[in-house]
């Protein structure tokens, strides 16, 4: 008995601190211009590049917590802008966008949300 109490133990506190992610085919990304003052969203879908003005944004990933946790979205993302290669490769986070949103000269880009 005593055995089975300690697998249960230990198989819920593996599962109170593990985090699941959902994998989801598409994010959809806040793209500001800011020279025109445009702001739209876009759909891209996972592993293919979508032009946006002078942007070619290529989604790797995209992860969503586990539906019965706090919601929160994460995309790796490498954005490349027209004559001057990659501007941007990394994680972006829909719960803290100031961490490591695209901020360039031009262009903002944040992670809305994976679908």
């Amino acid at each position: 008995m005593k055995k089975i109490l300690l697998l249960l133990s230990i198989m819920f506190s593996m599962s109170a601190n593990a985090v699941e992610y959902v994998n989801r085919s598409n994010a959809v990304v806040r793209v500001m211009d800011k020279a025109a003052g445009k702001v739209q969203m876009v759909t891209i879908p996972v592993n293919s590049e979508t032009q946006v003005e002078k942007l070619y944004i290529n989604v790797r990933t995209c992860k969503q917590t586990d539906p019965f946790q706090a919601e929160d979205y994460f995309a790796f993302i490498e954005i490349s802008k027209i004559d001057e290669g990659t501007i941007f490769s990394g994680w972006m986070s829909r719960n803290e966008p100031g961490d490591n949103p695209l901020q360039n000269a031009d262009y903002d880009v944040w992670l809305v949300k994976c679908e």
